[in-house]
């Protein structure tokens, strides 16, 4: 740092500039608000949301793996406007012989690299909806068309407002195996007892969304853009093999019917128990594997006011429950796993449903819908109202790494977690991934941090997601983009956003008004349909916090942050005392840098001609400038005479001044959070809003009024920004050190639970 002195403060006035471009308001890339929609982010007095109801009874062939089913949906238009046709979803379609899914996918003869990527490749599973029928109530058949994963119902006579029609559907397909063909949905099949486990969802020909925004929501369904669907009720039968458990989206409604007197006994135990209790116990799940009766059973369920369902079925089912207090509500959290999930599941699944629920609905709303369910299943982690489907599977010896924990646990928070987001705050997932997977990560987070002290969260902390911000943009999309259109999907729609929240919460607008601005956002859109622009406004009407900059440099860039530190200047105020500063000014001329010459002549020149002849000096030559003369001291009385009390003090105050300089180099404006270390290795923080880029938005400067002596500066010391190049945040310099691994860490053959093991037996 260099050391100034400086007689006076000089006022400098910038020119005056237009606002610049990464501080222009959203107003021309959001939707004018309207009667539909307010400016600020709440539902107008003219919102409306459509209502599609059904009534499912469906079957599987536990033998052939196909599900054969026959709804009744009952569909009321609560539009201002008349329906000509209705669109459907057909997402299994994407399992068609025929799927774009599979033809749009970007390959390479270097992705062949072994016969299994070949054999994958030339694998054939026919698993689209082969619909048999579409009638009215009454038998007529209906006029349809089917447009790969979408189906439109032509109408005879148009569908006014308020009006409602209700007609039937009868189809069936093949269940995919998820261990060969991948999905969200499907089976898997477990050699060893030779039984199977179904996860099924997306089964159903489901209605599509039709709102003020998009009209019908039917863009394709290619894999990444997940479902948008109306709310409605759903009264669901389901067939399977007698001696199956289910569990599905809703409340059971023949127990009697369909469980034992043993296990409804321990059912309604479960309704009051503050830990888990066991319905149907590992031993009794290992007999019926061995024992498989013969015969069907049919179970039904009730949901209301939910957007889909969902459901799991298997004869190996573990199943136990607990309740959960939620406001004025009691919840079941439930959890169903086969043995080759202990002892992982049985200690933790519903536990971390429970915990799940209270957590979130702190953050959000209070979850009020009547079950939770967490199903384990090999590798998949999907979400559906009230249920979800998780992995999370120990070694076949019971051990398990700390990795597969971390994982199990993650997931079922963030699965149950997607109860509230988008179960409940229903956005439109085929559009925007991010409103619902970002928004759910967040929470995760918070989630997490309650569950374990320190828990290793995957996404949330800023730093975590600056690897991905500072890589190359060819394959970094802005958030604000197409669920099908994005690179590295995990980062875009995962991790970025939940990071975005996670600073808007710790660093831009601080927890108490974050919270309360985020929890009403939930509070307006519970059981309706948000869009980004309802979010963004929403949290700048709660919080009177203008936050156009953030979501255009977070949500609609890809820049990256990087804030340099590139200079600091120390000044000192004048105190006009000659004694003092003719002082400062003597020690700072003996302490001088001196240069090379300078210091060779002390020896190389024996004597100068000034040195030989006294006569050479002159009055300048003898005065010493360093000495506090008489007329010095008269001037320091008469300038301190007419200095007000207030005035003295302050220029006897010794005060610090620190001139900081930065520069934007990554392009995306952040606060600057300064870390101040003193000579007495004591510490200050500032914290500068973003706004100071709003005039400059390349390079700033700051000055730090302190009343010590500083040692350093350190830019983002708490890593809250993302800011991705550390290096260039230190003055003086502090260059932040990385691990070079010289050699590749050989992966282990067991877990430490395993190895653990065998010291125990070396020990014995």
């Amino acid at each position: 740092m260099k050391k100034i002195l400086f007689c006076s403060f000089v006022a400098c006035l910038p020119s005056l500039l237009f606002a610049q471009s990464k501080f222009a308001q959203l107003d021309q890339e959001l939707p004018t608000p309207n009667g539909y929609r307010t400016a600020g982010g709440a539902p107008g007095s003219d919102y409306y949301q459509q209502k599609a109801d059904y009534k499912i009874a469906i079957s599987i062939d536990d033998k052939t793996q196909v599900l054969s089913g026959e709804e009744t949906i009952t569909y009321t238009n609560n539009s201002p406007d008349k329906l000509e046709y209705l669109w459907l979803q057909l997402d299994q379609n994407i399992y068609s012989l025929d799927s774009d899914s599979k033809l749009i996918e970007v390959e390479k003869m270097e992705d062949f690299k072994s016969i299994g990527d070949v054999k994958k490749k030339l694998f054939h599973y026919d698993g689209g909806f082969k619909v048999e029928s579409i009638t009215t109530t009454s038998g007529q058949k209906m006029s349809y068309a089917i447009n790969k994963t979408m189906m439109r119902i032509n109408l005879d006579k148009a569908l006014m407002p308020k009006g409602s029609i209700s007609f039937k559907i009868k189809w069936w397909y093949n269940i995919n195996d998820r261990m060969a063909v991948g999905g969200r949905s499907g089976y898997e099949y477990f050699e060893k007892d030779d039984n199977y486990l179904y996860t099924i969802a997306q089964f159903f020909p489901r209605m599509c969304v039709y709102d003020d925004v998009e009209g019908w929501q039917n863009k394709q369904f290619l894999g990444k853009g997940e479902f948008t669907l109306p709310f409605g009720d759903y009264e669901v039968s389901i067939t399977v093999p007698s001696d199956h458990i289910i569990r599905a989206t809703g409340v059971l409604q023949n127990p009697n019917n369909v469980l034992t007197a043993e296990q409804k006994k321990r059912f309604e135990q479960a309704k009051t128990a503050d830990s888990p209790v066991m319905i149907v116990t590992q031993a009794e799940a290992e007999q019926k594997e061995k024992n498989k009766e013969k015969g069907t059973k049919t179970w039904t369920f009730k949901a209301t006011n939910v957007r889909d369902f969902a459901f799991a079925s298997s004869r190996k089912f573990i199943w136990d429950a607990m309740n959960v207090k939620v406001g004025a509500n009691n919840i079941m959290a439930m959890s169903y796993y086969p043995k080759e999930g202990n002892p992982l599941w049985e200690r933790y699944s519903t536990k971390l449903v429970a915990h799940t629920i209270k957590t979130y609905s702190k953050y959000t709303i209070d979850y009020t819908y009547p079950v939770a369910i967490s199903v384990h299943s090999k590798w998949i982690g999907m979400e559906y109202p009230m249920i979800c489907f998780n992995g999370g599977r120990p070694e076949e010896d019971g051990t398990y790494s700390e990795d597969t924990k971390y994982g199990m646990w993650g997931v079922i928070i963030h699965e149950v977690g997607h109860n509230f987001f988008p179960m409940i705050i229903n956005s439109d997932e085929r559009q925007w991934s991010w409103m619902d997977e970002g928004l759910n990560t967040f929470v995760q987070y918070l989630t997490e941090q309650e569950w374990e002290r320190g828990y290793p969260s995957r996404r949330g902390p800023a730093h975590m997601i600056a690897d991905y911000m500072r890589g190359d943009k060819k394959y970094i999309s802005p958030i604000m983009t197409n669920s099908e259109s994005i690179f590295q999907f995990g980062n875009n729609a995962y991790g970025k956003p939940a990071t975005a929240l996670n600073i808007l919460r710790e660093t831009i607008m601080g927890r108490e008004l974050f919270d309360y601005a985020f929890k009403m956002y939930c509070e307006r859109w519970k059981f309706k349909h948000p869009t980004p622009a309802d979010f963004f406004r929403t949290m700048e009407d709660a919080s009177a916090v203008d936050l156009d900059w953030f979501w255009r440099g977070w949500f609609y860039g890809s820049d990256n942050v990087d804030i340099s530190m590139d200079n600091v200047k120390w000044f000192q105020m004048n105190t006009m005392n000659p004694e003092v500063e003719k002082a400062i000014k003597k020690e700072q001329y003996e302490n001088r840098d001196k240069g090379i010459s300078e210091i060779r002549d002390v020896d190389a020149i024996k004597q100068t001609v000034n040195e030989a002849d006294p006569s050479i000096d002159d009055f300048y030559a003898k005065r010493d400038v360093f000495l506090v003369d008489a007329l010095d001291k008269k001037e320091y009385e008469e300038f301190m005479n007419k200095l007000s009390p207030e005035d003295k003090k302050l220029l006897n105050s010794n005060k610090q001044f620190y001139e900081l300089s930065f520069t934007n180099k990554g392009g995306l404006v952040m606060p600057l959070i300064i870390e101040v270390t003193f000579v007495d290795n004591t510490t200050q923080v500032f914290r500068i809003p973003a706004e100071i880029w709003r005039m400059y938005e390349e390079k700033v400067s700051k000055v730090l009024i302190l009343d010590k002596e500083a040692k350093s500066f350190r830019l983002d010391p708490f890593l809250e920004t993302a800011d991705t190049d550390l290096n260039n945040n230190s003055w003086p310099a502090n260059v932040e050190p990385t691990r070079y691994e010289l050699f590749q860490q050989k992966k282990m053959n067991e877990n430490p639970m395993q190895r653990q093991k065998r010291v125990e037996e070396i020990k014995n």
